[in-house]
């Protein structure tokens, strides 16, 4: 399912769970990859090409992280200040992560296509966030 059929589901179902519903999955994949990225930091900085210092670094931000679009998510209303600080959070990861590969990061052919897929999963994430938020706003008027 693309991106844009999911931003008309989440338009076209109650907006509020599926606010959740992305939230929830976005502290979820994050969480996963932080526990990768924490317990598998060397053999993932071979094969990505990256050190395992930042993977470490990387994993402990991602689960402080993950934690804290978890509870957002975990609440029967999130606020719309929390979700706005979740999606601009993932735009800016967005951002970073193409900015640091074309700049300073030198990984295998592996971890370029990494920070490219994951940038794109994160910047989806923040447009269905966005849209479910819109959508419930809509709703409540």
């Amino acid at each position: 399912m693309s991106a844009t059929q999911l931003a008309v589901l989440a338009r076209t179902v109650e907006p509020q769970r599926m606010l959740r519903r992305f939230l929830a999955l976005d502290a979820a994949v994050t969480g996963a990859n932080a526990l990768a990225y924490l317990v598998l930091s060397g053999p993932l900085g071979r094969f990505l090409g990256a050190d395992a210092g930042l993977l470490l670094g990387l994993g402990g931000f991602l689960a402080v992280y993950a934690a804290g679009v978890g509870l957002v998510a975990a609440r029967p209303h999130p606020p719309t200040l929390g979700v706005r600080v979740v999606v601009e959070a993932n735009l800016a990861w967005t951002a970073v992560s193409f900015a640091a590969l074309a700049l300073w990061l030198d990984p295998t052919t592996a971890g370029a296509v990494w920070t490219v897929l994951q940038a794109l999963a994160v910047a989806g994430f923040a447009l269905l966030q966005h849209t479910a938020l819109k959508a419930r706003q809509l709703s409540q008027d």
